[in-house]
């Protein structure tokens, strides 16, 4: 359908402003990706028959936005269910439906779900592996005594004078000084409140 602008009395058409604006989207949406997954997008983009892009714009666009979506929130519901994935898993999974070899354009993103929740999962079990790993090295070192990796080591003397002291490396003599110290401290209290 074509009409004349008011201003210039140039003829335009809807349909090929429509089409110029999605196109637009997707160049404008594509750096997004960053360089590591935007032809992976595109790629899967692919899949779903969108050329030629001049008649299928919208189609085009429609799907950058929920590959935009899928990446932003890194995660993806399915059945009801939330599954939580990486953007490097997403990667993955978009590499998967594009070496697979289709014999019609796919309609929905379901298949893709579905190769994305074999990722997620093993993603999150490798998570919670590393997790127990840590939580045991971390009880493992308690244990020990050693130094707990999580506390940060202090920047230099508490109280003017002292020599520099770090937690879980005290030297008898530190030990009887801090008790004195703190015995010291409490008498003090307890003059105060009788």
């Amino acid at each position: 359908m074509n009409f004349k602008c008011p201003h210039c009395n140039k003829e335009s058409n809807f349909m090929d402003i429509q089409t110029s604006k999605d196109l637009e989207f997707v160049i404008a949406a594509l750096p997004s990706f960053g360089t590591r997954y935007a032809h992976l997008v595109m790629g899967y983009a692919q899949i779903f028959g969108v050329t030629p892009m001049h008649l299928k714009a919208k189609k085009l666009r429609l799907i950058i936005e929920e590959m935009k979506k899928l990446f932003d929130a890194q995660s993806f519901t399915w059945e009801k269910k939330t599954y939580s994935i990486s953007h490097a898993g997403i990667a993955e999974a978009l590499d998967v439906m594009i070496k697979r070899n289709w014999n019609k354009a796919l309609t929905n993103h379901n298949y893709l779900k579905q190769v994305m929740i074999d990722i997620s999962e093993r993603e999150a079990t490798g998570k919670s592996i590393q997790e127990e790993k840590t939580l045991r090295k971390r009880e493992q070192s308690n244990l020990r005594g050693d130094e707990r990796p999580d506390v940060p080591e202090p920047r230099g003397p508490i109280h003017p004078g002292d020599e520099e002291i770090t937690p879980g490396k005290l030297t008898p003599d530190q030990v009887k000084n801090n008790l004195t110290r703190v015995g010291n401290i409490i008498k003090s209290i307890a003059g105060k409140t009788a």
